[in-house]
């Protein structure tokens, strides 16, 4: 039993985690109705960033230099979509990708061999509670998870930029007429899902969460919230919290009761579980046609 609760809290915190970065999905596929497959490459840029400037400014300063370097290569990949907007969403999406390859090859290029992990504070420093071991990483990615979703979910809700992005996301053009300027709100969106890769990297290169550190690993696990967000929907903030705990959940308890290497596959066996029974996802907005 301890060990079963040792995996569910653990999980918890891979989840939040996974929440992070599929809310930064589905802000953005919300607000432009684009898939956002850059945002393994946000990922990197800001663990690179506290990579290099750690030792000279410290931790909690390069973290923020991090998180605010992701937010701006996100507006910048924004304004590049932005220039190309007579193209349509699939052609956009395919933009994303090659925006991903550039960026990642060239942050693991510079990397090099290091790969580092980048967790300093926390890495690698369990806690002990009623016999139960737990990862200090997980539980310190629960706490800010929650904070970080709770402010977004009351932001998105009471905030005049929550009610324009929802108001875009159900009829753009009414929008536009009601006075709601699209442009800002995309780039804020942007900027959000940039900024919420760049706090997700602080746990993700960490030896606690999947023993990968800064380079094509992180990269990889950072795409595990692609099925996360497409399991609640894609258009669906609520969808993507959920989603991002069904993943972390599936894939602590799959490594430990089955094996490892099987826990990456059972989170995308699960996604098309769920899709067979609601192609929307979860929560998804269910698309209807006239016949």
């Amino acid at each position: 039993m301890g060990t079963f609760v040792q995996l569910v809290v653990n999980g918890l915190g891979k989840g939040a985690v996974y929440a992070l970065l599929a809310l930064g999905f589905v802000i953005v596929y919300k607000a432009t109705e684009v898939v956002n497959f850059a945002l393994g490459s946000l990922v990197l840029v800001a663990g690179f960033g506290v990579y290099v400037l750690k030792d000279s400014i410290g931790w909690p300063a390069a973290a923020v230099v991090g998180i605010a370097a992701a937010g701006l290569v996100a507006l910048v990949i924004e304004r590049l979509l932005r220039a190309a907007r007579t193209a349509d969403h699939n052609s956009l999406a395919l933009l994303t990708i090659g925006v991903d390859v550039v960026v990642s090859e060239e942050i693991v290029r510079r990397v090099g061999v290091a790969i580092p992990f980048i967790g300093d504070p926390y890495d690698a420093q369990p806690l002990q509670l009623a016999g139960i071991t737990l990862f200090r990483t997980q539980l310190i990615a629960l706490v800010v998870g929650a904070i970080l979703i709770t402010a977004f979910l009351l932001a998105f809700r009471f905030t005049s930029w929550g009610v324009a992005m929802r108001a875009q996301a159900e009829n753009r053009e009414a929008a536009a007429l009601m006075g709601i300027r699209s442009s800002r709100v995309t780039a804020t969106a942007w900027l959000i899902a940039g900024a919420l890769a760049g706090v997700a990297v602080l746990f993700m290169a960490t030896q606690d969460f999947s023993g990968a550190g800064l380079g094509r690993g992180t990269h990889a696990i950072a795409l595990i919230a692609f099925p996360a967000a497409i399991l609640g929907g894609l258009d669906s903030t609520g969808g993507a919290i959920v989603g991002g705990v069904i993943v972390g959940l599936t894939e602590a308890l799959s490594a430990q009761y089955i094996s490892f290497d099987f826990s990456k596959s059972a989170v995308f066996l699960v996604m098309l579980v769920v899709l067979v029974a609601r192609p929307s996802g979860l929560f998804g907005t269910k698309e209807l046609s006239r016949v």
